[in-house]
């Protein structure tokens, strides 16, 4: 794989974004909490800045890989991943608070597993 030093660069700052939000995400108890509280939104906000930065990183990762290496693991919808940086970065005032919520409740683990898979493969 060309650049594998690169790749396994970016896949490691994916690992610490993701760890960092499942950090972050841990007093959430609702999607309420996003909405009802200043702290709340301001976890909101910071939430979708690392998810921004990742669905950033994997576009970055197909470009390097000529597309090669996601496609090899596909436990994970990574289309959706970078469309949903797409939605956070140019429709932010479309950004669905509940659908931020049930990516860090439901799906953030798969990811990670499968970034730090990865790491281990790469």
């Amino acid at each position: 794989m060309p650049n594998t030093v690169l790749v396994k660069e970016i896949l490691s700052q994916i690992n610490i974004a993701i760890k960092t939000i499942k950090f972050r995400f841990e007093p959430v108890d609702s999607i309420d909490y996003f909405l009802d509280t200043p702290q709340g939104q301001e976890k909101l906000d910071s939430l979708c800045m690392l998810f921004i930065a990742i669905g950033e990183s994997l576009k970055n990762i197909d470009k390097v890989t000529d597309r090669q290496l996601l496609v090899k693991y596909n436990d994970v919808d990574w289309k959706a991943i970078k469309g949903m940086r797409d939605v956070l970065s140019h429709h932010y005032f479309d950004m669905n608070a509940e659908a931020i919520y049930n990516v860090c409740n439901d799906e953030l683990d798969t990811l990670h597993s499968v970034i730090v898979k990865m790491l281990n493969e790469v």
